[in-house]
């Protein structure tokens, strides 16, 4: 599958850009802050409705403007498809596939498989749990619909329970609330840790020998997902700990606060790992995705790489170039150069100037 055009209305800083790209490797470079990224944002928006830099969607519609359009053609198994999406300062998103109006969201996900890669997911591995489920997420809910409706479910249901405890301070009988919303938690959470765990148990499986190529076997990864709960606990759990939730106002059990390690020779690399083994990690962790769609999919998915390449050294940047010769890349850079002496065959270049493609 790859990416044939992206036309942008009124987004981020363009008024208006037609683009059209080469199936296997684009270069948009340019000074910083000119637009880069914001071609690469609208590209993922297109695959999963949502902003990779968890930005809300009137923050996303150019200034002073009340509306955004983006429109993506890409090709698929030799067949043509078109996504529109409107986006609103008022009111929800609109998306249409091939001119068809879609009513969920879950619709949309499957037809395009994207993988970003950029300097912040160096914050998967360093950084909190949050990240490291915000990655999972991302990647899961674009290969399995049913997950997505189940996060969603999941999320409204967490709301509503936390709601709930907020009210029983001041309203009597809201307790027996909980046993409803323990109920649905139990059920479409355990759906979510069981995926969650199949996801990372796959993903282990490939980044091992990946890891090994990029430390001349000279360390060893591993994954472990680390749920906060147990299926078999998860209802005594919540049912256990209903008075610290109550005094909190908040629910401390359940896959919302889910976790998974990365460890380099047993040791929990955001922790007692390097800078390099830390870079080198979160690179492993995206050759990983990549394979590891390719292999589900029955396809190759279309690679992002925002700024990667000034983050990476020689032996990290070959082995990321080595990866992508075979599927559409779209890269952001601030020169090229690199990819010249490397000899990399670069099939479309564009420079970004101010929301203009020159």
């Amino acid at each position: 599958m790859f990416v044939e055009s992206l036309a942008l209305m009124n987004f981020r800083n363009y008024e208006s850009l037609d683009v059209k790209f080469s199936d296997k490797i684009n270069i948009l470079y340019g000074d910083n802050a000119q637009g880069k990224t914001n071609i690469l944002e609208a590209i993922y928006m297109s695959a999963t409705t949502r902003s990779h830099k968890k930005s809300k969607d009137k923050d996303i519609i150019r200034f002073g403007e009340e509306d955004s359009h983006i429109r993506v053609n890409i090709k698929k198994r030799d067949v043509g498809h078109r996504i529109d999406m409107h986006l609103r300062k008022a009111g929800n998103k609109g998306v249409a596939i091939d001119g068809i109006p879609i009513k969920k969201s879950t619709e949309l996900f499957g037809l395009i498989n994207i993988i970003i890669f950029s300097p912040e997911d160096l914050a998967v591995v360093k950084n909190g749990p949050g990240e490291r489920r915000r990655f999972m997420d991302m990647e899961i809910c674009q290969l399995s619909r049913i997950y997505y409706s189940n996060l969603s479910t999941y999320n409204k249901v967490l709301d509503q329970r936390n709601s709930t405890l907020k009210q029983i301070v001041y309203k009597s009988g809201m307790e027996e609330m909980l046993d409803v919303w323990d109920d649905q938690l139990v059920d479409v959470g355990s759906a979510i840790i069981k995926e969650r765990a199949n996801f990372i148990s796959m993903l282990n499986d490939i980044i091992k020998d990946i890891h090994k190529g990029l430390t001349s076997e000279s360390e060893k990864i591993e994954l472990r997902y680390e749920p906060n709960v147990d299926i078999d606990e998860f209802k005594t759990s919540l049912y256990e700990k209903r008075n610290i939730d109550i005094k909190n106002t908040t629910t401390m059990t359940g896959p919302h606060r889910d976790d998974f390690g990365i460890f380099i020779n047993d040791s929990d690399v955001r922790i007692y790992g390097s800078q390099g083994q830390q870079r080198t990690a979160a690179l492993a962790l995206k050759l990983a995705e990549i394979e590891l769609v390719k292999k589900i999919i029955n396809d190759d998915p279309i690679l992002l790489l925002d700024d990667v390449m000034s983050e990476l050294d020689t032996r990290r940047r070959d082995a990321l170039l080595n990866s992508i010769k075979d599927i559409q890349t779209i890269i952001t850079c601030t020169g090229y150069d690199d990819f010249i002496r490397q000899r990399i065959n670069v099939d479309k270049i564009y420079k970004i100037s101010q929301g203009k493609i020159v």
